[in-house]
């Protein structure tokens, strides 16, 4: 009979051995932690795609949780999952589809690598690496959050705190999209998976998954598999509970157990209509009482200062916006008047827009004196770094405004840097990448979107620079859901509306090409859109690459930003983007390229004039003059 102390030696050398061994067969299955890399000119970026996620309890059992983490509407979740009802409650390992935007990021000179960029709020006991297991279920690792926070440290986080954290995606290549690849989807093979099971739940070949990933692929991998299109997720049903089932009698006659069947059958039938009607009865209730339930509030607030009711078109407004309520945070409007001072003069950006600080975070606040909800219906089904992020909405419950909290970005908009601010000015590869930037965001919006966004309002005003003096859209304002609309209401700004829009209320993608092609001439010239005799500058471009290279090369000094003159530039890269400029700007829209096609032509100029390994693209340089 064995001692106790040999009993408890040999259960250390049990316990040593499993520990060796769980040691051992993890380190031999570490998952990718530097990202996936990505070639920054491939005009197949960004694209949208989607991520295989599992619900996990507790946090992350219904859709608005899993779309608030994503950053995307509780039904662009349930739609691609083949859920029908959006508020339907998810159990444990429930399959779903959720969207990204994948683009091909340059964080610094060595890691380009293929994300979408989510942005998240620290809260109490967060650490990169729980988030990126727990709550993004290993889709990126906190070695790439750490490479692309590079001021945060992860041992000193603050609650509160916003942290980029780079979910992997790949967009397909051209060869890929010729074989009808549609999607790379990005799924996280589990210790149980083998490429076959993966292959056999996404209705593709197993050498398929290999072509696109490799052989080398380990347990909590991001596994990219081509699909023509996204498989018909199997989800459960909800069944109500049976009634208990009661032994029958041992002795019965055969007609006798007939009969009870039949009257049986027939008594759950009514019991499931009715606990059927009952349960449509209450959500329908339930999204009626949410929606009229910011009116009441209003109502009441009116009928105790003595008014006489609200007026129907804030009734509307109320209810409408409640759709959105699912993804967006619900400011309340003292927050927004101890922001901004009550509104102060001191806090206006411009326009309507309001600088306000709420708990340590800086926003973009726009007051907006009519119904937001067809502004707030594009915005929510967009999401791209190139354009400037919703944080959340508020209602005024005393005079019915409206207002929009944007992410603030904070070094204004393109306008004042070129036509305002006399100190500092921007070389050309700092255009030229404003630009492009600006090009990827209107291709995200015209390409990625269905149905299609027209921004119908792009200018330097509404193009905002971020530290990095990366360029993104704002202002969604006269945005449509829709092409190939005609309108008799002509809205937008002088010098960039496109002359069909102007004359026949024509509203298409290839309005904000044109107007694009107005910007491009912005950041070439230095000058205005229109000047102060009403002349607009785009009408003056006609002829003015016509001719031999050394008339070229002559008028494109005479029409130059100076300042630019003053550097050692490549004339060619400069002629390169005016010929842009001037296509986009063709009477005639079909004649106008793409924005497909721009992003690709810009990123041609990018390749040829652009040193990567400067990293300009991240820390451009402004000349100061």
């Amino acid at each position: 009979m064995r001692t106790e102390r040999e009993c408890f030696s040999l259960s250390s050398l049990l316990l040593f051995f499993l520990c060796y061994h769980n040691l051992l067969h993890r380190s031999q299955a570490q998952p990718n932690t530097t990202g996936y890399p990505c070639t920054p000119n491939q005009t197949t970026y960004p694209c949208q795609t989607y991520a295989f996620y599992r619900a996990s309890a507790p946090d992350f059992l219904d859709l608005a949780s899993i779309g608030d983490l994503f950053s995307v509407s509780r039904r662009m979740i349930s739609e691609p999952s083949n859920i029908s009802s959006p508020s339907s409650p998810l159990i444990a390992n429930q399959p779903l589809f959720v969207p990204l935007t994948c683009s091909c990021n340059t964080v610094n000179a060595s890691y380009i690598i293929s994300f979408a960029n989510l942005s998240y709020t620290i809260k109490s006991g967060d650490t990169f690496y729980l988030v990126s297991t727990n709550n993004y279920q290993n889709l990126t690792t906190y070695q790439s959050v750490e490479v692309v926070n590079p001021t945060l440290i992860p041992t000193e986080l603050e609650i509160g705190v916003n942290v980029f954290f780079p979910i992997f995606c790949k967009c397909p290549n051209r060869t890929q999209l010729q074989n009808r690849v549609k999607y790379l989807v990005s799924y996280v093979l589990q210790p149980s998976d083998n490429l076959s099971s993966v292959a056999s739940t996404f209705g593709v070949e197993t050498q398929a998954i290999i072509d696109v990933n490799g052989n080398n692929i380990q347990p909590f991998d991001t596994v990219f598999v081509p699909v023509t299109q996204l498989p018909v997720l199997t989800q459960p049903a909800v069944v109500p509970s049976s009634p208990p089932v009661t032994s029958p009698p041992v002795k019965t006659e055969k007609k006798g157990v007939n009969t009870g069947l039949v009257i049986g059958l027939a008594i759950c039938g009514v019991f499931l209509v009715l606990i059927t009607g009952v349960w449509i009865y209450r959500e329908v209730l339930l999204k009626k009482k949410r929606k009229m339930a910011i009116v009441e509030e209003k109502q009441k607030l009116q009928f105790n200062k003595g008014g006489n009711g609200l007026k129907d078109v804030e009734v509307n407004l109320m209810a409408d916006v409640s759709d959105c309520l699912d993804k967006y945070r619900v400011f309340k409007i003292e927050e927004l008047r101890e922001a901004t001072d009550n509104f102060s003069e001191d806090c206006l950006i411009q326009g309507s827009v309001y600088k306000g600080n709420i708990n340590g975070e800086v926003y973009a606040i726009k007051m907006m004196k009519w119904n937001a909800y067809e502004e707030l219906k594009i915005l929510q089904k967009v999401n791209h770094g190139n354009l400037v992020k919703l944080e959340g909405f508020c209602i005024d419950p005393e005079n019915a405004n409206c207002y929009l909290i944007y992410e603030y970005i904070e070094n204004g908009s393109l306008h004042s840097w070129l036509h305002e601010n006399n100190n500092k000015k921007l070389n050309w590869k700092t255009r030229l990448r404003i630009a492009t930037d600006v090009a990827n965001g209107l291709q995200y919006i015209h390409e990625h979107t269905r149905p299609r966004v027209v921004h119908k309002d792009i200018k330097s005003s509404n193009i905002l620079l971020d530290s990095s003096m990366r360029a993104k859209i704002a202002n969604f304002g006269l945005a449509k859901s829709g092409c190939n609309a005609i309108t008799m209401h002509i809205v937008g700004t002088q010098g960039y509306i496109a002359p069909e829009y102007l004359a026949d209320g024509v509203v298409s993608t290839k309005m904000d090409v044109f107007s694009f092609g107005v910007v491009l001439l912005e950041l070439i010239t230095g000058k205005e859109a229109i000047d102060a005799e009403g002349k607009v500058l785009w009408a003056k471009v006609e002829g003015i690459l016509e001719g031999n290279e050394q008339r070229k090369v002559k008028r494109m000094r005479e029409w130059m930003d100076e300042v630019l003159l003053r550097d050692s530039i490549s004339m060619e890269s400069v002629m390169s983007v005016m010929a842009i400029a001037i296509a986009c700007l063709h009477k005639d829209p079909s004649k106008r390229p793409s924005m497909v096609d721009i992003v690709y032509a810009l990123s041609k100029s990018d390749e040829l004039f652009f040193d990567i390994s400067e990293d300009d693209g991240l820390t451009p340089q402004v000349l100061a003059r």
